[in-house]
C-alpha cells in the first residue's frame, strides 16, 4: 500500500518539504533502518526539471547530510546526454558536483537477471518474442545503501503508459541491451496502445523484474503529479510516497484524471513549445509528437517550436541513425530492422524512428534553434524558421488551449507537451 499521499491544488513548496521529511521518518520505521549512513538519490534528468524535482532532491540531500549520511545522487538519464556541471547546478542547486554521478549505459552496468521471452510474448499478445536482459547501473545494484530514494514526476508516457516509479531503474539506469529490448518492444506493440494506459506490456516486464531481481533493495518512491492552475501555470497537485506498485497506481490514476485532454473531434493544427533549457535534441523534443499524435486530424499539422534543439539523437550513433533513415512508419522500420545491422545494434534508436513518425497521417513541422532546413527536411519533417514561428505564435502571447490568429487560423496551443497527453475520446477508448 501507499505509505501516505497528499492532494491539493496547489501544493506549495513548504508542504512538499515537510512531506520529504515525513518520507525519511517513515522509511526508517517501515524499512527497519537503524541509521542513515549511506543513501542514494535517483532523480530524473534535466528533461523533467520543470516538475521541481531538482529542489526536491536538494532538500532530501541536505536533510540526510544533517543526519550524518553520506549521500550520493545519480540522475536517471538512461542514454540521454550526461549533465554538465552547469546543468547540475541549475537543477540541483547546492549539491556538490562530486556527489553527482553519471550513469554509463554502455559499460557501467551489471546484469541482475532476465525477463524471459515467453513473458514478453504473453504480455504483448505474441507481438514480441525476445527476452529482456536486466542490466542496471553497477553503483546502484552492487554497493550497499541504507536507502534508495526514487524521485519523479508521474505523467503520461509513450512506453510505460505513465512515467516514473520503477522506470527510474529500468530506463533511467538501464544498460544498452535493456534499453534496446524495452523500447523496441514498445514500438512493435504500438505507441498509441501504450499512451495513457496504467499498465503496458513493458511496465508489466519492469514490475516482473522489480519483484524478481530487486526485492532485496530498501527503497522508496517519492512521486509528484502536476496540473495547470487557473493562470495556466503548472503546479503540484499530488505527492505519493511508498515502496510498492500501489504507490505508482495511485499517482498514475491521479495523472490520468488530470493530465489527459480529451477532444470530441480531431484537431487540425497543434502548436507545441519545447523549452530550450530542457530539450536539445529531437530525441526528447519529440515528446511533442508522442503526446499529441492521438489528437491530430488526418491531414492535420503539428508545429514544434524548439529553440534549444541542435541535433537529432542524444548520442552520435543515434544521431547518425536518424539522419540516415529519417522518421519512418512502423511497418517500414520493422522491415528494415530485419536486415540492417546498424538498426539491430541500437534498437532503442530504431524504436525512436517509429515513435517520432506520424505514420503518414499528419505533417510534423519543426522550428528548431540550430538545425537547418536541409537537416529537418532530410528526416521527413517540414521546416519553419524559429524566427517566423516565434513571431506568428509568440509564447508570451499565446494561451494554452484554443487560439484564433489575426488571419482567422485556429490552433490549439500547448506550452508544456511533456506534462500531459492530448487525444480524441475515440482514440483513448477505455483506458
Amino acid at each position: 500500500m501507499t505509505w501516505f499521499s497528499h492532494e491539493a491544488k496547489p501544493i506549495d513548496r513548504p508542504t512538499i518539504e515537510k512531506l520529504v521529511e515525513q518520507t525519511l521518518t517513515e522509511a526508517k520505521e517501515r524499512l527497519d533502518i537503524t541509521a542513515y549512513t549511506r543513501v542514494l538519490l535517483l532523480p530524473p534528468d534535466i528533461t523533467r526539471a520543470h516538475a521541481g524535482l531538482g529542489w526536491i532532491t536538494e532538500h532530501f540531500f541536505h536533510l540526510l547530510e544533517e543526519m550524518g549520511a553520506d549521500v550520493h545522487l545519480i540522475p536517471t538519464l538512461g542514454q540521454h546526454v550526461p549533465h554538465t556541471p552547469e546543468d547540475n547546478r541549475w537543477m540541483f542547486g547546492t549539491i556538490p558536483e562530486e556527489k553527482i554521478h553519471v550513469h554509463d549505459w554502455k559499460s557501467g552496468v551489471t546484469n541482475v537477471g532476465t525477463v524471459p521471452a515467453e513473458f514478453l510474448r504473453e504480455q504483448t499478445g505474441g507481438a514480441v518474442d525476445w527476452e529482456m536482459p536486466i542490466d542496471l547501473n553497477t553503483m546502484t545494484v552492487t554497493q550497499d545503501w541504507d536507502l534508495i530514494i526514487n524521485i519523479g514526476h508521474v505523467v503520461p508516457h509513450e512506453v510505460l503508459g505513465f512515467a516514473n516509479h520503477n522506470k527510474n531503474y529500468f530506463i533511467g539506469l538501464g544498460g544498452k541491451r535493456l534499453l534496446g529490448s524495452s523500447h523496441m518492444a514498445s514500438a512493435v506493440y504500438g505507441i498509441e496502445n501504450n499512451l495513457g494506459n496504467l499498465i503496458t506490456p513493458v511496465r508489466h516486464c519492469f514490475n516482473y523484474a522489480e519483484e524478481h531481481f530487486l526485492g532485496h533493495l530498501k527503497d522508496v518512491y517519492f512521486q509528484v503529479v502536476m496540473d495547470y492552475d487557473d493562470n495556466s501555470q503548472l503546479v503540484h497537485t499530488g505527492v505519493y510516497v511508498g515502496d510498492d506498485l500501489e504507490t505508482y497506481l495511485d499517482a498514475a490514476r491521479a495523472s490520468k484524471a488530470q493530465n489527459i485532454t480529451a477532444f470530441d473531434e480531431p484537431v487540425d493544427k497543434i502548436v507545441a513549445v519545447m523549452q530550450a533549457d530542457e530539450f536539445r535534441a529531437t530525441w526528447v523534443a519529440n515528446k511533442a509528437v508522442y503526446r499529441t499524435r492521438m489528437a491530430i486530424a488526418d491531414g492535420g499539422e503539428l508545429l514544434v517550436i524548439a529553440p534549444g534543439v541542435e541535433r537529432f539523437g542524444e548520442q552520435p550513433e543515434v544521431d547518425e541513425l536518424i539522419r540516415k533513415y529519417g522518421y519512418l512508419s512502423q511497418s517500414e522500420v520493422l522491415e528494415l530492422y530485419r536486415t540492417e545491422a546498424d538498426m539491430q545494434d541500437i534498437p532503442h534508436g530504431t524504436a525512436h524512428l517509429v515513435h517520432g513518425s506520424s505514420e503518414g497521417r499528419f505533417t510534423i513541422t519543426y522550428a528548431p534553434g540550430a538545425l537547418t532546413r536541409e537537416d529537418i527536411e532530410s528526416v521527413g519533417y517540414q521546416y519553419m524558421s524559429l524566427e517566423d514561428a516565434l513571431e506568428r505564435y509568440n509564447p508570451d502571447v499565446m494561451q494554452d488551449g484554443w487560439n484564433e490568429m489575426p488571419d482567422g487560423e485556429r490552433v490549439f496551443y500547448i506550452s508544456t507537451p511533456s506534462a500531459g497527453l492530448w487525444a480524441t475520446k475515440e482514440k483513448l477508448g477505455d483506458r
